[in-house]
């Protein structure tokens, strides 16, 4: 009887336990091309039981690859096509899901989520979940308009911007549009933004754009008009007198940098000559139809007699010729700036 009571314990825990650690999932999961998914895997964790391995694994194309791997020494992405793109929560017990982002077409197959507990008495139990993923591409969605400041009145001056915004698979292309009479609309730009840095009366309209990707047919979607509306008066321009300082400044440099040229071209200009005294005591004999001035003869002093500071000692009644000679370098000088100019 003791025996029975014992085995039949056993079965209970047993059935307890793997009610227990049931893992949870999903068969199948839709991913949207170049966007994120996350195919669930969870459990409800027991002080009992510790996980020990999880392993997530993808089968396509009748082979199987480990995927994502968590053990005693970390995290591991085994493919390196899933490097960057796939991770499972760290810190939430019993939340095994795989999260997968920047999804490719080859990302299709079949996942299996399976996790490796340790009992107390260091029993395993494995249990395991298998999900179905299949990856597409959408078409692009109606846009929406956003205005980057609230409202779509504005005084003329004033700077804006209106954005498209659309949901698909990318990349995804827009067109912006102004109505003109008679239903017909002019294309203003190819860009996901249309933007004024200066709005003027002249801008005041209906707006609208077109958001478009390669999915399928390529079927283009268009966005709600909006109108937008330029009027009031125009935004107060800057006070004169700002501008007033920095003209002021700027002539006074002018100014000064016009008086510095000047005054380095008038030294550059001025005459160089250089003066050099030449003594002839012994020249004594002029040419004969040179007359020279009585006061350009020098007497004859006595050195003995007269003083230095007086006189000048000369012999043979000679005199000092005092030629004025202009400087080569100057010559050289004067030359090059001819040339210059």
């Amino acid at each position: 009887m003791g025996e029975v009571v014992r085995t039949v314990v056993f079965m209970m825990a047993l059935i307890s336990c793997n009610a227990l650690l049931d893992l949870s999932g999903v068969h199948e999961v839709k991913g949207t091309w170049m966007g994120s998914t996350t195919l669930p895997c969870t459990y409800r964790p027991s002080d009992d039981f510790t996980q020990e391995t999880l392993i997530w694994s993808m089968e396509r194309d009748d082979s199987t690859s480990t995927v994502f791997r968590r053990d005693d020494s970390g995290d591991h992405v085994l493919l390196s096509k899933f490097r960057d793109r796939v991770s499972v929560p760290k810190h939430s017990p019993g939340d095994a899901s795989l999260l997968i982002e920047k999804l490719e077409i080859p990302d299709s197959g079949h996942y299996t989520c399976q996790v490796i507990w340790r009992s107390k008495n260091n029993s395993l139990i494995k249990k395991e979940v298998t999900t179905t993923v299949k990856v597409v591409k959408v078409a692009a969605t109606k846009p929406v308009i956003r205005a980057s400041e609230p409202g779509l009145t504005f005084a003329p001056g004033a700077r804006t911007s209106l954005t498209c915004v659309a949901s698909g698979s990318p990349p995804i292309s827009y067109r912006w549009f102004r109505s003109g009479p008679g239903g017909e609309a002019r294309l203003l730009s190819s860009q996901a933004e249309l933007a004024w840095d200066s709005l003027q009366p002249s801008d005041t309209g209906t707006y609208f754009c077109e958001a478009e990707n390669r999915v399928g047919a390529r079927a283009v979607q268009q966005s709600d008009a909006v109108e937008l509306t330029v009027s009031g008066p125009p935004q107060a321009a800057p006070p004169p007198h700002l501008y007033a300082l920095p003209a002021a400044l700027g002539v006074a440099a002018l100014g000064a940098l016009a008086a510095a040229l000047l005054r380095r071209r008038r030294r550059k200009a001025e005459p160089l000559y250089e003066v050099a005294f030449h003594s002839t005591a012994d020249d004594t004999r002029l040419e004969a139809d040179v007359e020279v001035p009585d006061s350009c003869l020098l007497k004859e002093t006595n050195s003995k007699t007269e003083t230095p500071s007086d006189t000048f000692p000369m012999q043979d009644n000679g005199y000092d010729n005092i030629r004025i000679t202009k400087n080569p370098d100057y010559e050289n000088l004067v030359n090059a700036m001819e040339s210059e100019y």
